[in-house]
């Protein structure tokens, strides 16, 4: 069997370059403080999970040389995403990872467990894509089975839109198998953040 791959999407951590809608709302510090704790705490949990090869895809380019920025995490692969807009840097694993299904992750989202990527794993043996749908009508997963990809899947996507979901599915062929798992969010601004915080303290007391 071909192996499972893992994509985490990422920013360098670093000030002023991360979570900019956020920062706007709660500082540049505490908004860079957010950013660097989510995307330790995803690729803890995440990476060193045996079922799946985690590869961590960086932007800038140049920060894949940084080890310093990065969870040092057993197996873990940090790469360049490359150039283009956000549509051309997703389909770039789709299309470049040795064989095997490939789901793509963003790194700002706190919930987000290893049984969230093993159920899109799961899914991929009956469909050919998968979707984790946020309630802003973008996702937070996409998967795909690569048999093949579609060319120009993201080409017409409205990021950060209501759209990026729509957009992306009307991209496919007719004959597509779809998957959605269920809807979880990234924290991008100060009311998610405040909504996230309170769902921690909830359970902390639990």
């Amino acid at each position: 069997m071909h192996r499972r791959h893992l994509v985490v999407f990422a920013r360098a951590p670093m000030r002023g370059a991360v979570k900019s809608r956020l920062a706007t709302d709660i500082g540049k510090d505490a908004a860079l403080a957010f950013y660097r704790r989510a995307l330790h705490d995803i690729i803890w949990r995440l990476g060193r999970d045996p079922r799946w090869q985690t590869w961590l895809a960086v932007t800038p380019d140049s920060a894949a040389r940084q080890v310093a920025l990065w969870p040092r995490v057993p197996g873990l692969r940090v790469v360049p995403q490359g150039e283009g807009d956000l549509g051309a840097r997703m389909a770039a694993p789709l299309h470049g990872l040795p064989p095997g299904p490939v789901v793509i992750v963003g790194s700002d989202i706190p919930e987000l467990a290893p049984s969230h990527v093993k159920q899109a794993f799961d899914e991929l043996g009956r469909h050919d894509m998968v979707f984790g749908p946020a309630s802003d009508g973008g996702y937070w997963l996409v998967g795909a089975q690569r048999r093949p990809v579609p060319h120009g899947l993201f080409a017409n996507v409205r990021w950060s839109s209501e759209y990026a979901l729509a957009d992306t599915r009307a991209g496919l062929p007719q004959s597509n198998r779809v998957a959605l798992l269920d809807p979880l969010d990234d924290v991008d601004d100060g009311a998610a953040f405040a909504a996230w915080q309170k769902r921690r303290r909830l359970l902390q007391t639990q």
